[in-house]
């Protein structure tokens, strides 16, 4: 038996059940995030000299686009950073670029392609970059990705480009992506916003990520065997976009066999309430800041006037909103951060209730989908010439 452990079972364990890369990868975050921080610090002036004429250009457009979980990087960053430096950001996924490339690029109007990948091998990644070449007439490249030989590094190293390479063990090896997610999106984050503020906040993040691990796997794995049949993931402004990876997570490592749901707490009451019946999970974000997050305590009240779901659990960083104890995942010493730097600790706890969901249902989590209809790196996927 190994003496090496992840989420509570040692590594032997974890082969034997299909699940040591989805384990090791989801425990490693806390170590990837500081990695990830010292590899940008030593490339601070490179970076910062790549983008700062770039930025000085009021007029620029900066597109954070990937497909599947690297396009949800982009929703949970594009409001923050469109905010922060005063510049249009939109996340656009690389899907939809490929099939409307008319109605998502613009010409005349300079822009900054951010793009997201783990493998860097999509079609759609090459195809998105290729046309944005051909459509845009001032365009610049930054690809942040965790594969250095993927066909995507390659578009970040001609003139007008850059390419982050992020640590090795990023690239995740599981089916789900679940590391490479919370590194790229730490990258973006700290690249467009500032190298340097981050490096002052890296460590509490990466301690409050450590904490939903250690203190919360078990109350995960035991949500998990409670046998819910759907899940519901709520949260406001960037935390849609989070509760959107969170849904996917939940979807990928059960091979489809919940029924998973993301919204806005606020859209939410707008039909889609009609999904929660007596075996629905609802897992509901809270936003640090104090206006939001009375929209995020007003559905909360709402839910248990209701009395319509099985249970209902919060993800905050402030204190207690008034469930059980049991009902409250929070992150510790992040109480007054921005919420931008909650996304890495809150989207934790979902990454692990899915890992305990897919040993529930008897699959192996390192890859889920045995009939082959679905690929770690997609597959089947037509590009077809612009005319």
């Amino acid at each position: 038996m190994s003496d090496i452990t992840h989420l509570g079972l040692d590594e032997s364990e974890l082969e034997r059940l299909g699940a040591l890369w989805t384990a090791r990868e989801i425990a490693q975050q806390p170590a990837m995030l500081r990695e990830t921080q010292k590899l940008l610090m030593a490339r601070r002036a490179e970076i910062e000299a790549f983008l700062a004429p770039l930025l000085a250009a009021r007029d620029l457009r900066i597109i954070l686009t990937g497909a599947g979980t690297s396009a949800f990087a982009g929703e949970c960053l594009a409001p923050v950073l469109s905010t922060r430096l005063g510049r249009r950001v939109e996340a656009v996924p690389t899907t939809d670029i490929v099939s409307a490339p008319h109605l998502y690029l613009e010409a005349d109007t300079p822009t900054l392609l951010v793009s997201f990948g783990r493998s860097g091998n999509s079609p759609e990644s090459v195809a998105a970059i290729e046309l944005a070449d051909r459509l845009v007439k001032t365009l610049s490249h930054l690809v942040i990705t965790c594969n250095a030989d993927g066909a995507l590094a390659a578009y970040g190293q001609g003139a007008r480009g850059l390419t982050v390479q992020l640590p090795e063990p990023t690239h995740d090896r599981s089916f789900a992506m679940t590391s490479s997610f919370t590194s790229m999106t730490y990258a973006a984050l700290a690249v467009l916003s500032g190298i340097a503020v981050m490096d002052e906040r890296v460590d509490a993040i990466a301690r409050a990520t450590q904490t939903v691990i250690t203190d919360y796997t078990s109350v995960m794995q035991a949500v998990a065997a409670e046998d819910y049949e759907r899940v519901v993931y709520l949260g406001s402004h960037i935390f849609k976009g989070l509760a959107r990876e969170s849904g996917l997570k939940l979807l990928e490592l059960t091979n489809g066999a919940l029924v998973t749901m993301f919204d806005s707490p606020l859209g939410f009451r707008h039909g889609p309430k009609t999904i929660v019946n007596a075996r629905t999970l609802i897992v509901v974000f809270f936003s640090n800041n104090a206006y939001t997050r009375s929209y995020d305590v007003d559905l909360l009240d709402e839910l248990r006037r209701d009395n319509a779901a099985a249970r209902v659990i919060a993800i905050t960083a402030q204190d207690g909103v008034g469930l059980p104890k049991g009902d409250e995942i929070s992150i510790p010493g992040l109480e007054t951060a921005d919420d931008a730097d909650l996304l890495v600790p809150f989207i934790v706890a979902p990454q692990i209730l899915a890992f305990f969901e897919s040993l529930r249902l008897g699959l192996t989590p390192d890859k889920p989908n045995t009939s082959g209809t679905v690929n770690r790196v997609v597959q089947g996927v037509r590009i077809h010439e612009l005319g």
